[in-house]
């Protein structure tokens, strides 16, 4: 018998058997795998679940939405029947809607932020992935490494700089960056994802020609600051078709081998447009897109192309929440189905948003 029990850091499927064949399940999936476990596809109980509309969030009562979005662990103890099992069921029943809809496709998510530098943020990203890749999703994992990067920037005696919100990169600092981002980073976000169950390859834009860099046009002043010129996901998709989770430092090369360090947006954008992904996540420190930047509470929850355009002409959209929004619509406008900004300072900040209708920031549409 499988049930589901809340902690207040995930949802957690515990399990007894009375057979011995539940022992010998695939040790790939014996820590994270354990997260959910489904009835056969041709059963009834999934063939009564209700299809979502596209690109719409299906409707969820509250009772996961709180179980995500709080640390307080409900009071089971009491009543450990009725109580307890309607809950469970409630759960299961109502995760469904959101795994038909996101299994088998494409997330990219951007990492960085609030998420990166709090160890306690960082675990509840990590688990999140594995979890929605145990459930069949097929995520890809884009990182910067800014707070790192200045901190060894600090340990070899040189100084940050930035205009206009890139790194003034030249070439001690591109050597730093790389080894950063590519040796230290990179390596340790694989660490944790197959700490936690998962199976994650670690890859830089330079392997495979994944990405060709081109400068930027403010190279004079940047240095080797880049965008992205070319992409070719070819050595993505055998580690996406066998359940692996790539996970991308946003370096790259030009046709030259010239090494730049390309925006981590930038690059979460171009990569999901050519894998043609369901959904592009950017995880920020901010709660989204907001009518009023001093104001929380004026959260926009879903908004589509015009309404962006509108907002950045009414000088609502400004700052460095411009060139997120700006690589949301670029991947949109190049078949992504949905882009969201969400909030990477609140806990299972990628649960909410994936397995919930209220998500946790802005949702762009096309």
């Amino acid at each position: 018998m499988s049930f589901f029990s809340l902690t207040p850091k995930t949802l957690l499927l515990s399990s007894t058997s009375t057979s011995s064949s539940s022992s010998s399940s695939s040790s790939s999936l014996s820590s994270a795998s354990s997260l959910f476990h489904f009835p056969d596809k041709t059963s009834p109980f999934l063939k009564s679940s209700l299809n979502p509309t596209p690109n719409k969030r299906p409707f969820i009562s509250p009772s996961i939405k709180a179980a995500l979005s709080t640390s307080q662990l409900p009071d089971l103890q009491s009543s450990k029947s009725d109580l307890a099992a309607q809950l469970r069921v409630e759960i299961l029943s109502e995760s469904l809607p959101f795994i038909q809809k996101f299994r088998g496709k494409t997330i990219v998510v951007k990492y960085g932020g609030a998420a990166m530098k709090s160890p306690d943020l960082q675990a509840s990203v990590i688990n999140d992935l594995v979890l929605l890749s145990c459930v069949g999703l097929r995520p890809v994992f884009v990182h910067g490494g800014g707070p790192e990067i200045n901190h060894w920037l600090g340990r070899f005696g040189l100084q940050p700089n930035f205009l206009n919100g890139l790194r003034v990169t030249d070439h001690s600092t591109m050597e730093i960056v790389t080894m950063v981002l590519v040796g230290k980073v990179n390596k340790h976000l694989v660490s944790l994802i197959n700490k936690a169950g998962g199976t994650a390859v670690g890859l830089s834009g330079m392997d495979g020609r994944l990405l060709t860099a081109r400068p930027n046009p403010n190279s004079a002043q940047l240095g080797f600051v880049g965008d992205v010129a070319r992409v070719d996901p070819a050595i993505l998709r055998p580690l996406i078709d066998n359940n692996h989770i790539p996970v991308i430092a946003s370096v790259a090369s030009d046709e030259t081998g010239q090494s730049y360090n390309i925006n981590a947006d930038t690059v979460a954008g171009e990569l999901a447009a050519a894998l043609g992904a369901e959904k592009l996540i950017l995880l920020t420190d901010v709660a989204g897109i907001l009518v009023n930047r001093e104001d929380p509470a004026s959260l926009v929850k879903e908004i589509d192309i015009k309404g962006v355009k509108k907002m950045k002409e009414d000088g609502k959209i400004a700052g460095g929440m411009i060139p997120k929004v700006n690589c949301c619509v670029r991947s949109l406008a190049q078949g992504v189905k949905t882009a969201s900004i969400i909030d990477g300072r609140l806990p299972h900040s990628l649960l909410l948003e994936i397995l919930t209708d209220e998500g946790a920031g802005t949702m762009i549409t096309g």
